[in-house]
């Protein structure tokens, strides 16, 4: 009968799966990629990296084509097109780049949900991977290792960079006892002079043998659990050795934040704060070129930082000051009502008053580059906190066993005043989770079965039931949510410790963790470029609002995408790159009676496996 499953055990394979997420609407389109390299100039449009063929082909509708660009195969020669054919792109054709933030695969989600993602044998399991440095908070070592290419998973040089100093961590203990049974893994802790400070960063380094190399930045953990929630990654492009004799930049000529010899520069920086103890791998990347990078890293060491004393052209900042420098060079749209959406899996303490966080951090957020007219400075943003409700860790794929990687402070008399100023901002992580939701059967006019009626089409992302261990923190242009000034990605919660406390008497900064992440905007790939919203996949649609689902006589139908609600339909053609979204939009905010989840309170209600939740211990 040869390799083929009958179709009964295929039936039996997805029955799981297809049965848990039931609920979801099952309607996308596969893609994939990564962010190829465009370079435009006057009298010409220059693919300067291409790096794959265009695959699946782009739809065609009646008027216009698109133009998908991802990145599996390198083109010796960049494409360039005369300026009759640029006239007629520019008219005919919109030119589509992927998210350059992609989600990771959930085990337990319907296949619809997995399209375009990223799993952690994608990250390590090359077999032309030589050297992996591996930095994070926790380490299942054993699972880690199962993720590497079978062949050379004892030859690959693995480091892991970790902040588990204490003798008798579990954490260490564990990383020890796997670099008894294999010799090809070498501990390497972290300086961790803060007493509340953690090793939080999440990244991985390859060097490879094809004398190429790759920076990954991540959300989760090295623990099995980790990715059956919600994560996300950015990958950079295969780094090809530098053929120039160019050498670092030195501070007096820092190059442009957002470029890829900035990124190096900023990287290189975050990595001589661990001392000699990286040498051997701060020695490498130096011999790689990092042109074909389109981000900017957002990174926090721990220690103090005086604001008076360092110059931000000449040398890196951290923390919340780093953030604002690097918005003081994005652009925000400055005709509609910007909207800055927080999505984190902690937040700590924060003080029973809001002054750190609206004086300090959130002002931070709502940094813009400098507009040259007054009246043309964009208008000051909301704000939401997307996090979920017990019900909503209860629904998730690991039901409470997802809760103990999720926290927000409660019970205590601080807790309390610091949930009064944080509930206005709350917003459901999944909609069925909410108290607004019925508990009528399914209505075609009302898929997500809402009691009230919400402003604008709802647009699925497909993890509800993959409870969220994602950061995120984007902001968007407008009230309807279709496009965004900028997106980060980040290993780093709703904390003082991640982003640094507020500036004291003597300018200073005091950060306590290690945290690393990434932001992007539409400047990054040319002039006149958008950044959209994307749901279930990483390109956006030839229309914009493909994906959206309206209530009411019309729902299940895509709707025709309005700007902020007043008629403006969205541009024909142009360049536009998409953002993988990981919750559902628009957001759903929590009613009064609503609570956020709290690890650290016993609930005697049962997940969907049938458990209770004895209460999160504090170590």
């Amino acid at each position: 009968m040869g390799d083929e499953p009958s179709p009964k055990r295929q039936r039996l394979n997805n029955a799981s799966s297809d049965a848990y997420e039931s609920h979801v609407d099952s309607a996308s389109s596969p893609c994939n990629g990564n962010p190829s390299t465009l370079g435009i100039k006057t009298d010409v449009i220059t693919l300067t990296s291409l790096t794959e063929p265009i695959s699946p082909p782009a739809r065609r509708r009646a008027q216009k084509e698109s133009i998908d660009l991802t990145n599996e195969e390198r083109s010796p020669e960049p494409l360039k097109f005369c300026p009759d054919v640029e006239k007629k792109l520019i008219k005919e054709s919109t030119i589509n780049f992927p998210s350059p933030i992609q989600l990771t695969h959930v085990e337990g989600l319907a296949e619809l949900n997995n399209v375009d993602t990223v799993s952690l044998r994608d990250i390590v399991g090359d077999p032309l991977i030589k050297e992996c440095w591996v930095f994070n908070y926790l380490f299942e070592v054993a699972f880690l290792l199962s993720n590497f290419d079978e062949d050379v998973r004892d030859v690959v040089q693995i480091k892991l960079v970790h902040g588990s100093w204490k003798k008798h961590d579990s954490n260490r203990l564990g990383i020890e006892e796997a670099m008894k049974q294999h010799k090809n893994i070498q501990s390497i802790t972290a300086y961790m002079p803060e007493a509340f400070g953690t090793h939080h960063s999440k990244m991985i380094i390859n060097i490879r043998h094809d004398d190429s190399c790759q920076v990954n930045i991540l959300t989760a953990n090295m623990l099995s659990r980790d990715w059956r929630m919600c994560q996300a990654v950015w990958r950079s492009p295969l780094l090809p050795l530098n053929t120039t004799s160019a050498a670092l930049h030195s501070p007096s000529t820092l190059p442009p934040i957002g470029s890829g010899a900035r990124f190096r520069f900023d990287l290189m920086s975050y990595l001589r704060h661990y001392g000699s103890r990286l040498s051997a791998l701060t020695g490498q990347l130096q011999q790689y070129d990092f042109d074909s990078i389109r981000a900017a890293i957002v990174a926090s060491v721990p220690g103090r930082q005086n604001l008076r004393g360092t110059d931000p052209e000449q040398e890196t900042l951290y923390g919340w000051p780093g953030l604002k420098n690097v918005l003081r060079g994005v652009p925000a749209n400055s005709n509609k009502k910007p909207h800055i959406v927080m999505q984190v899996s902690s937040v700590a303490s924060l003080g029973a008053g809001d002054t750190w966080l609206r004086g300090t951090f959130q002002e931070a957020l709502s940094t813009t580059k400098k507009q040259k007219s007054p009246a043309a400075s964009p208008s000051k943003p909301d704000f939401s906190l997307v996090f979920p409700t017990a019900d909503s860790i209860r629904r998730s794929i690991d039901g409470y066993g997802s809760g103990g990687s999720i926290h927000m402070k409660k019970g205590s008399a601080q807790a309390a005043k610091q949930l009064e100023y944080l509930h206005p901002m709350l917003c459901h992580w999944a909609y069925d989770a909410s108290s607004r939701a019925t508990n009528a059967g399914k209505d075609a006019s009302n898929p997500f079965h809402l009691t009230e009626p919400l402003k604008h089409p709802v647009r699925e992302a497909g993890r509800k039931r993959a409870a969220p261990h994602i950061k995120t923190y984007i902001r968007f242009a407008d009230e309807s949510m279709t496009r965004i000034d900028w997106a980060m990605m980040t290993s780093a919660n709703l904390s003082t410790q991640a982003w640094g406390a507020k500036t004291n008497g003597a300018h200073e900064v005091r950060v306590c963790s290690y945290e690393i992440g990434v932001v992007v905007w539409p400047g990054l790939w040319g002039e006149d470029v958008e950044m959209v919203p994307v749901f279930r996949k990483d390109l956006p649609e030839a229309d914009a609002a493909e994906g959206a689902v309206e209530q009411g006589s019309n729902a299940g139908t895509v709707s025709e995408r309005t700007d902020g609600g007043n008629g403006e339909v969205g541009r024909e053609s142009g360049i536009r790159v998409g953002l993988r979204m990981p919750y559902d939009l628009p957001l759903v905010p929590y009613k009064e009676d609503e609570m956020p989840w709290c690890a650290r309170i016993p609930d005697s209600k049962v997940d969907w496996m049938g458990r209770a939740w004895p209460g999160f211990e504090v170590r």
